[in-house]
């Protein structure tokens, strides 16, 4: 049974050096080895279309001795789907393609880096996969680790996470780097090939004050940590990756899909009959076989005249197709993803649409509590008070949406009616930008209008009243 250790155990070792770095080795190995890990390496192996599960598909067949041996003779195509990166991908970019906004949207996003919307991204992607991902808020930017390199050490005593590990190697013969989170800051660590772990940074601050100079190059003069544990984590639903319980329907058809090319490349099913040929054994009959696939020609002796029929049997293209296409509603219903190809086929209704996007919206609402949690963990440690809100990047009958704000407008103010315009536009961003200009231009107007009537007055006062008549120049 694996040993996963938590940050009570951290504790309990104290401030003995060679304890702590024991136990760093010791995380490390112990999380490598648990079924999390194991779960999240596949899913990533998925994600980056090297299915492992059909790349690692061998045939076997026995030979004249009866013994199994690797098939080298007929087809293995390994065809890998890129299904699952496809479904991570759309549930990613439905609830963050447009970016994060927030209620004072230049300020914090300015405080929050200029990356800030793609690391949320790659955290929800790593969350995805591992079932967590974690954001450390770097004093002012946000960096993700990923569980297939991050060791978690949660308090017994509340869930929460108190410290964690993060760790790195190149290959087995390059050092292994080792860096220990905790509330009280961090310290670095290193192991080479043959060689005790040792360490590399002695622990430092999370802001650090540093002085530079040309002589003595850059030294660390003070620091300060965060109020808490500067490491949030983004939880998928379920607190599960998205493989589990999808993976056996994605290895179905990667392997139906291969199996059907395979057959393709073999000639369809061959089957033979050995006539007069019952003296034959398994052994005969296995030797037969693989003589066959080399040479395409066998000898069988019998005593009534022996021979040797091939029968085909034709591949079911349409019965494989069919199964596939099972497969492909069954992938579409268990990811509950959006089918984008039946919403670009013909002109839909709204109605229809929206219809269509009730299994992503359902499981987006989940996965959008968890996100915004995270947020509000990174601005907290960052020391802004902000909300973010998502604008999904939702497909619409943009004319009946149009036609129903144009006919409401009348009713609503023109900040609410650009607003709604410009995001069934696609162009939210643009919209602090474009009430500033329809200010201007409003205030342009008025400008106008005071000189219009300033002028009219002025034109009124300068005309003469009824009875009197206009001075004549003398």
């Amino acid at each position: 049974m694996i040993d996963i250790l938590t940050f009570n155990d951290l504790v309990e070792i104290g401030e003995n050096e060679r304890d702590r770095m024991e136990f760093v080795l010791s995380a490390i190995r112990e999380h490598k080895a648990s079924k999390d890990y194991s779960i999240a390496s596949d899913a990533e192996l998925y994600y980056k279309h090297q299915n492992p599960t059909i790349m690692r598909f061998q045939k076997f067949v026995h030979n004249q001795f009866g013994q199994k041996v690797p098939d080298i003779w007929s087809a293995n195509n390994k065809i890998a789907s890129n299904w699952y990166n496809y479904f991570t991908t759309q549930a990613v970019s439905y609830l963050l393609g447009n970016g994060v906004t927030f209620g004072k949207k230049e300020a914090t996003k300015e405080k929050l880096g200029k990356d800030f919307d793609k690391r949320v991204q790659d955290c929800a992607t790593a969350a995805k996969n591992g079932g967590i991902g974690f954001g450390f808020w770097n004093y002012d930017h946000l960096e993700v680790f990923k569980l297939t390199e991050f060791v978690p050490l949660y308090d017994e005593d509340d869930g929460g996470l108190k410290a964690g590990i993060r760790f790195w190697q190149i290959d087995d013969q390059k050092p292994l780097r080792a860096t220990l989170y905790e509330l009280d800051g961090y310290t670095d660590y290193i192991k080479r090939k043959d060689e005790d772990v040792t360490i590399l940074h002695d622990k430092r601050a999370y802001k650090q004050i540093i002085r530079k100079s040309e002589v003595e190059g850059e030294t660390i003069l003070d620091g300060e940590n965060y109020p808490g544990f500067p490491i949030v984590p983004l939880w998928n639903v379920n607190r599960q990756s998205d493989l589990v319980g999808n993976q056996g329907t994605l290895d179905a058809y990667d392997l139906m899909v291969s199996g059907l090319i395979n057959n393709v490349s073999d000639g369809e099913f061959i089957y033979w009959i050995l006539k007069n040929c019952g003296g034959m054994s398994e052994l005969d009959d296995a030797k037969f076989i693989e003589q066959l696939k080399l040479t395409h020609t066998a000898h069988a002796d019998g005593d009534e005249g022996a021979s040797v029929e091939a029968h085909n049997v034709s591949v079911e293209f349409e019965a494989t197709a069919e199964a596939l296409d099972r497969l492909t509603e069954q992938l579409y219903t268990d990811f509950m993803a959006l089918k984008v190809q039946d919403l670009s086929a013909g002109n839909k209704t709204a109605t229809e649409i929206t219809a269509a996007y009730e299994p992503i919206n359902q499981k987006t609402d989940q996965f959008e509590y968890q996100v915004t949690e995270f947020i509000n963990g990174i601005l907290k440690l960052a020391g802004i008070e902000d909300e973010p809100t998502y604008t999904r990047s939702q497909m619409s009958n943009q004319s009946e949406l149009l036609e129903m704000v144009l006919q409401c407008a009348e009713y609503l103010d023109d900040e609410y009616v650009t607003t709604k315009i410009l995001t069934l536009l696609g162009d939210s961003d643009k919209v602090s930008e474009v009430l500033k200009r329809k200010d201007a231009e409003a205030a342009d107007r008025y400008k106008q209008m005071e000189a219009e009537i300033e002028a009219l007055k002025n034109q009124q006062q300068n005309q003469p009243s009824e009875g009197e008549e206009n001075p004549v120049e003398e």
